[in-house]
């Protein structure tokens, strides 16, 4: 039985059938998602870290055990969980691996908030797109135009399709290369970072060096994935140097080492420019 988890056509099914059940259903309304599981963790260790330690030391050591102790945690409880469905049923357990693995992925919700806001855009409702949008950037949207909108519609799409959609697919491919590891818990233990970024990877205070480890990490883990994103996407554009010269010179404007590349990857294809003025609350 064991030696269907490390199969690689076996996990090869899991990875087709986990994409293929992100990009039909995403994630159900109801079910416990593990990043739902990621958020409590980060939220509490975050307060209880904050209450009792105030040197930026202390926050800085005390952000570094979050993070190593979030992602591999969250990678072993992915292997086990997927190795006891394994041992109780074969089946079972490449099931349950589909389920995790599609979790990881974000690109039916990623679209799906993305014609949240479009739809009243489109027809005329500015003020709704704007509370609309409010609700996935964290950029102030109360004055933003419309061509505001749309520019940050494209921003975090390009954005977020690295982070939740082509790094966790990269993850898991590696995982699934490995054996007795399998594409599951390498996917999770990204999204363990990726989810920490989201929520304390800032440079303001309270975060400053709670979330300074979790927030270089994240940007190295998601470095490959993102060129071989920018790569992919160049090559289907059709004009692979024309985009890849481009986002080698503009990428650098951006104080992300990798969300510069992905927006300057969609620009470059569509011919727009993105990038200007984001005021943010708080």
């Amino acid at each position: 039985m064991v030696k269907i988890l490390v199969n690689n056509h076996t996990n090869g099914v899991i990875l087709l059938l986990a994409a293929s059940l992100d990009y039909l259903i995403g994630d159900p309304w109801g079910w416990v998602h593990p990043v739902q599981v990621m958020g409590w963790v980060i939220s509490h260790f975050t307060q209880l870290a904050i209450n009792l330690w105030q040197q930026p030391w202390q926050r800085r050591l005390a952000g570094i055990g979050l993070g190593i102790g979030l992602i591999i945690g969250s990678g072993v409880a992915g292997w086990f969980i997927v190795f006891l469905g394994i041992w109780l049923n074969p089946f079972l357990g490449i099931g349950i691996a589909t389920i995790l693995l599609a979790s990881c992925f974000a690109g039916r919700s990623l679209r799906a908030a993305a014609v949240d806001v479009l739809q009243p855009l489109t027809a005329g409702e500015l003020e709704l797109a704007r509370s609309r949008l409010s609700q996935y950037v964290g950029r102030d949207t109360e004055n933003l135009s419309e061509s505001e909108i749309l520019r940050a519609v494209l921003e975090t799409v390009a954005e977020n399709t690295t982070d939740g959609v082509t790094a966790p697919l990269f993850y898991a491919i590696v995982g699934a290369l490995i054996p007795g590891v399998g594409s599951v818990p390498l996917a999770l233990a990204y999204k363990a970072a990726s989810t920490l970024d989201s929520m304390v990877g800032y440079r303001r205070e309270p975060y400053t060096h709670l979330g300074w480890f979790t927030a270089k990490f994240e940007d190295l883990l998601t470095w490959i994935p993102c060129r071989l994103t920018v790569f992919t996407l160049a090559l289907m554009s059709g004009k692979p140097q024309q985009v890849w010269r481009l986002c080698s010179r503009d990428a650098i404007a951006d104080p992300s080492p990798n969300s510069g590349w992905s927006e300057s990857a969609f620009a470059a294809i569509l011919e727009v420019q993105l990038g200007g003025t984001n005021f943010y609350s708080g």
